[in-house]
């Protein structure tokens, strides 16, 4: 697939919130395009999963996470297409879940990448139902609920 853009474009916490997040709690950052080296895929993320596990990587509070750093692109999970692969087990043009934060355009080695069925569709509800999201319910309803 041929790449176009000549930067990257992500969102980086600016400061940590003091109460709900609000304009100033992040930015918008500019960065040039990364280059994929060798054992590398670049990723365009399609979709981004805003989360509620969120609000707790944006405070400093101690946590079963560390926090996201301050000036660092916030974290999250994603649906991405490689875009360019020089890495032996991806390809241009698949579908992957991934993890790479919000962001137009990550590098990765592969390193929790998962390939996905080249269907947009079905892609998305790797982010809701049949992902973490869906998987906490899932454990929620049978150790809270415990349907009989």
């Amino acid at each position: 697939m041929p790449q176009t853009a000549s930067h990257n474009r992500s969102i980086v916490l600016q400061q940590r919130p003091h109460g709900a997040p609000d304009a100033d709690t992040f930015r918008l950052a500019e960065s040039p395009m990364p280059v994929p080296q060798e054992g590398q895929v670049l990723l365009r993320t399609l979709m981004l999963s805003l989360d509620p596990y969120m609000r707790g990587r944006i405070s400093d509070t101690k946590s079963y996470a560390e926090p996201v750093a301050i000036g660092a692109v916030m974290v999250g999970g994603t649906v991405a297409r490689v875009e360019a692969s020089r890495h032996p087990g991806f390809e241009a043009g698949q579908l992957v879940l991934g993890y790479s934060g919000w962001q137009d355009y990550a590098l990765s080695d592969g390193t929790g990448l998962n390939k996905l069925a080249d269907d947009i569709q079905l892609a998305s509800r790797a982010l809701g139902v049949h992902g973490m999201p869906g998987f906490t319910a899932y454990m929620g309803l049978l150790d809270i609920g415990q349907p009989q």
